[in-house]
Formats: structure tokens, C-alpha cells, sequence
């Protein structure tokens, strides 16, 4: 008697369709990708009460018209208590995660899909951990999406923020990037971002690295002043320590002279 099989695929409305496991009754048979802002459930289960448990979760976490049912029932073996566990694993976490699906194959649990920072992930993989017993398995193939970070990456196109020289007041070309920095800040709605100062490597290291803290500070204090929440803000400087080209020519440290910006992880 085969394990039953329980395939629930997440897809968040514009986002492309996402990888999926075999069908448990057909296993020649994929489950059909599912439309932008549907939940495909696909798989077997033993009987039509766990399907429709199964069913009822799913409508109550995403909404009775997101879930598509392709849920067979046939002679599969269960686990003790499977439908129990099933029911704690299907919670609003799952609506954090984008291109996503979560596979119940027996006691063999697996998670993929993209989410929007490194704590969520561990924090959603622990939740699924912790609500199951130590004879199941589970697998967090989570992954921290680069999107956000594209959107700061192309704002910034590789130009630097400018500074007077060998100060941390802002010039007007300065402001004008840090402008368009802050309006894409804004579109990334509470997202934590990690602002870091960098110098070249001419002069003393330590009053680099405090010049470089000191610059990081005042673009957060720009953000600030202007609408951003400070919470979601760090500054931190790391002078000469990181530099992206050679300190030996004026074009190299001019690059070296930077305000680079992160998503926290």
C-alpha cells in the first residue's frame, strides 16, 4: 500500500509557476500548475474525511474560491494521528511564502517556495518543526528571494552617493540619489535594511572606519527625516575593509568611496 500524498502549491498572484511533485494516484500525471493567486491541493489521501479536513484548512487560510481540489482518494497507508499534523501545518505562515509548496508524503515533510527574509525562514521551518512529532521528517527548502535587493540594486545602478570631501555631509548630487533610494525604500513596505559605509584605503584605518560609520548614520538620518522608520534602519561603517576596486588609482578608491545598501537578513 502506497504512503499517501498530500502536494498544497501556493502561487501569489503575478508570480510564475513553480515546480511540482508527481501525482500520488497517476504518478505519471503532474498536478496542473496552478493560476496566479491560486492553492492547488494535489495528491491521495484514504478517505473523504481527510480530504475534506484537508480541504476546509486550506479554504480557511487562503479563501474557499483560491483552492483547487485534485485530491484523490485511494488506498494509501496513514500515519497515527496524520490528519492532526496536517491540520497544524497548514497555518497563515504558508500565505509569507511566494512560488511555494508544501509536500506531506507520509511522515516526510518538505517546504520550497521563496521568503521575504533569512528570520522568516528559519522562523516558518521551526513552526513546521516544532508542531510534529520526532518521527517526522522535514525538509526546509525556503529560500531568501533576491527581488528586494534587485530593486535596490537597479535604483542605485552603481552610481555613489557623494559626500564633501572627507566629511559625512551629504551633497546636493548626494540628496538626489538618496531621493530616488528613498521613494524604492518606500515601495519595499517594512522591509529592514542594512545601510554600510565603505572608504577607500588612503589615510588611517581607524579614522576611515569612523568616517564611514559616521556617512552611514546620515543617510539613515536622511531616511528618517523624511518619512522612512528609523526601526527599519542600520548604519554601520567598514573604512577600508571591503573594497570592490584597487586602491592603487584615483578611478579605484573613487568606487571604493561608496553607500552600499542590503536587505537584512
Amino acid at each position: 500500500m502506497r504512503s499517501n500524498q498530500l502536494i498544497a502549491q501556493a502561487l501569489l498572484a503575478g508570480l510564475c509557476a513553480i515546480a511540482t511533485g508527481a501525482n500520488a494516484q497517476n504518478p505519471g500525471l503532474a498536478p496542473a500548475a496552478p493560476e496566479p493567486g491560486q492553492v492547488l491541493a494535489s495528491g491521495t489521501v484514504p478517505d473523504e474525511g481527510s480530504k475534506a479536513a484537508v480541504l476546509a484548512k486550506l479554504r480557511e487560510v487562503y479563501g474557499a474560491d483560491k483552492v483547487v481540489d485534485q485530491i484523490a482518494i485511494g488506498p494509501v497507508a496513514m500515519p497515527a494521528n496524520w490528519n492532526g499534523y496536517v491540520q497544524k501545518l497548514i497555518t497563515s505562515d504558508l500565505k509569507q511564502i511566494s512560488r511555494g509548496q508544501l509536500k506531506i508524503d507520509g511522515s516526510n515533510v518538505s517546504l520550497r517556495g521563496e521568503v521575504a527574509n533569512e528570520a522568516l525562514r528559519q522562523r516558518i521551518a521551526s513552526t513546521v518543526a516544532t508542531s510534529l512529532n520526532p518521527t517526522y521528517t522535514v525538509n526546509n527548502g525556503l529560500r531568501v528571494s533576491a527581488a528586494d535587493q534587485s530593486i535596490l540594486d537597479t535604483t542605485l545602478a552603481n552610481r555613489t552617493v557623494e559626500f564633501e570631501s572627507g566629511k559625512a555631509t551629504l551633497t546636493p548630487a548626494g540628496k538626489a540619489i538618496l531621493d530616488e533610494m528613498l521613494a524604492a525604500l518606500l515601495k519595499l513596505k517594512g522591509r529592514k535594511v542594512e545601510i554600510i559605509g565603505h572608504t577607500d584605503s588612503a589615510g588611517l584605518r581607524a579614522t576611515n572606519l569612523g568616517l564611514s560609520q559616521a556617512r552611514a548614520e546620515t543617510v539613515k538620518a536622511y531616511f528618517s527625516s523624511h518619512g522612512l522608520n528609523g526601526d527599519l534602519l542600520t548604519a554601520s561603517g567598514q573604512g577600508p575593509d571591503r573594497p570592490i576596486a584597487s586602491n592603487d588609482n584615483a578611478d579605484g578608491r573613487a568606487r571604493n568611496r561608496r553607500i552600499e545598501f542590503r536587505m537584512a537578513q
